[in-house]
């Protein structure tokens, strides 16, 4: 078995068979870079994606009794009541100002936050932005 370097720099004992679509352990096919070069991705990041804060947009902004929204997502980051009521009658998405306001944490953490609250929906699309765009928009020559 070869040692493999993970995305957070950790050497990993791995067998021939590689897991590809975990987003843990973020890999460059066909090319010779280190990945743990990538830093990982902060909100802040993710702000300058238009078409991913339009797909967020769509999945968080909308109301339903039975789904996990915005609204839980800033509850459970310590935003008051007040503040909830407050952004929810802005003339801007309130997820996009949710997220402009914990812009320093990781989109790790947000993921954290779509599995604690079960939306697979949102995880799926921060999961394939952080594979798939934000190696890009770090390593350009890829």
């Amino acid at each position: 078995m070869e040692p493999m370097v993970t995305a957070m720099g950790r050497s990993k004992r791995r067998g021939a068979q590689e897991i590809r679509h975990t987003w843990e352990e973020r890999t460059c096919e066909n090319c010779t870079c280190s990945m743990s070069s990538v830093p990982p991705p902060m909100i802040s990041d993710l702000m300058n994606d238009e078409d991913l804060l339009y797909k967020l947009r769509l999945k968080l902004d909308t109301y339903h009794p039975t789904v996990k929204n915005w609204r839980n997502f800033a509850s459970k980051w310590g935003m008051t009541y007040d503040e909830l009521c407050f952004l929810e009658n802005r003339p801007q998405s309130p997820t996009v100002e949710f997220l402009l306001r914990n812009s320093e944490k990781t989109v790790d953490q947000l993921i954290d936050l779509c599995k604690l609250y079960r939306r697979i929906d949102v995880l799926n699309v921060l999961q394939h932005w952080v594979n798939k765009d934000w190696p890009k928009r770090c390593l350009p020559t890829h």
